[in-house]
């Protein structure tokens, strides 16, 4: 009977070693699929355009989850070697803190959380698995970690590095830089002392909420439909005055109106769609997209159909479009791809040159698609970090 015990144990111990070395790796695997994963195949003329382009996307959950970023994976959507592959300069690392269970894009509220599942799942900290505060700094600690261990890779948090940045680029084109944000403000666990616990850390891009409503704000995903509380409005206010840019994406209509006009600094919408070409809650008004555009803001095009309402390359194309056509230029389109984000994606970021094609293809200049591509997103970087 000692014996059988004993095996017992042993097969048990190993299941459990087992669960925790493969699962996180098979979920994440089965979260973040992508509809082609290469080889990426363009003109060599194509090609070579793309490689003399300053590229920024501005949203990926690559934190989130249990992947080295410097090493290559063959799974899930964004490492640094596939980020050299696909010609990024500027990948904003955002992260995620809290998800509702059943998540969707019409109503949600903040009563469960899977994440937390996610996170003792892949044996973060103790001191993560009830603290949205902790996540955030965890995740901020991961991205650091890279940074320090690898010439190939920096956080940029002001202007100064920004610059110094593209300038040690031109010598190192490995050289990738990576901006901390934070998909919904509920991270501050509704202390606003916590923002400087935040600021310190790193983050300097920052939504007021995601999925669902919060002390800070409405989500366009909640029940209330409200818009900022007293809370957000301090919150917005310390976002300006310390140079952390303002992002509404997943914010409710009446919060993006309240954020309008509570501000006058260009706003970034990170990642989704248009309403124009694919209706819903997640997607972008008209009205919306014009008052941030006369602002100089930046709409990231997301790479997923849900906010494209269709599964090719054309389909993100077909977004860009519409904001050139309604807004009269290109100059506040920007890459938003959600990669890592649970979402299916067309490509993964190595594949970023078929984006490039199919925009010339649809006729944009090249100056155009350089702006596309990065340009507009410095842009703002430039005017808004401090």
């Amino acid at each position: 009977m000692k014996r059988v015990l004993t095996w017992v144990g042993a097969l048990l111990t190993l299941l459990i070693v087992a669960f925790f070395v493969w699962a996180p790796g098979i979920v994440d695997n089965r979260m973040n699929p992508v509809f082609d994963r290469g080889p990426y195949e363009v003109s060599a003329d194509i090609q070579a355009f793309h490689d003399s382009l300053l590229i920024v996307d501005l949203h990926a959950d690559q934190t989130l989850w249990d992947r080295d970023l410097l090493e290559k994976t063959n799974y899930g959507h964004v490492d640094l070697p596939r980020l050299q592959e696909g010609g990024v300069d500027i990948q904003v690392f955002s992260a995620v803190t809290k998800s509702p269970s059943g998540q969707n894009y019409e109503q949600n509220t903040g009563d469960s959380d899977r994440i937390t599942k996610l996170v003792i799942g892949q044996l973060w900290p103790v001191r993560t698995w009830g603290s949205l505060l902790e996540r955030a700094l965890y995740q901020a600690e991961k991205l650091h970690r890279a940074d320090e261990s690898s010439d190939d890779f920096r956080v940029i948090k002001t202007r100064k590095e920004l610059d110094d940045f593209l300038l040690a680029r031109q010598s190192n084109p490995k050289l990738v830089a990576g901006l901390l944000a934070i998909e919904g403000m509920h991270a501050m666990e509704a202390d606003m002392a916590n923002f400087k616990s935040l600021y310190d850390a790193g983050y300097r891009m920052a939504s007021t909420t995601h999925f669902f409503d919060n002390a800070i704000s409405g989500s366009a995903h909640g029940t209330s439909g409200m818009g900022l509380t007293p809370m957000g409005q301090d919150l917005i206010d310390r976002q300006v005055a310390t140079g952390v840019l303002i992002d509404v994406a997943h914010v409710s209509p009446n919060a993006i109106n309240d954020i309008l006009e509570r501000t006058d600094v260009p706003l970034v919408y990170s990642h989704g769609g248009v309403q124009g070409t694919c209706p819903g809650p997640r997607n972008l008004s008209d009205d919306h997209i014009l008052a941030m555009a006369e602002r100089g803001s930046v709409i990231g095009i997301g790479y997923w159909p849900d906010v494209l309402c269709g599964d090719t390359v054309d389909d993100i194309v077909a977004a860009m479009k519409y904001v050139r056509d309604l807004t009269g230029s290109v100059d506040n389109i920007a890459l938003g791809s959600d990669f890592d984000g649970t979402v299916h994606v067309l490509f993964d970021t190595a594949g970023l040159a078929v984006l490039t094609r199919a925009l010339l293809e649809a006729d944009f200049t090249r100056d155009e698609v350089r702006a596309i591509m990065g340009e507009n997103a410095l842009r703002v970087f430039r005017e808004t970090l401090p």
